[in-house]
């Protein structure tokens, strides 16, 4: 699986679109399911969302503070501090 092209194929998705940028900062794993059509084990989930916040920060200064704790949100998925 291509996960950079997945990255990338959500960056696309969310670049000025505020509405699916809450509803991925809000929840992620069903913003990348609805999103993408696919799952994702944890681990490439976790590699996507740090990818595409990454992006974001990148491209757009206001996207990334409506995603702001996107990253803390996805950490208490899977049990991280």
């Amino acid at each position: 699986m291509d996960i950079q092209k997945i990255i990338s194929d959500l960056v696309s998705k969310l670049t000025d679109n505020k509405e699916l940028i809450a509803k991925f900062t809000a929840d992620p794993l069903a913003a990348v399911k609805d999103l993408l059509g696919i799952d994702l084990n944890p681990s490439q989930l976790a590699e996507v969302v740090k990818g595409v916040t990454s992006r974001i920060d990148d491209l757009s200064g206001d996207a990334a503070k409506e995603a702001g704790g996107l990253l803390d949100k996805v950490k208490g998925l899977f049990g991280g501090k």
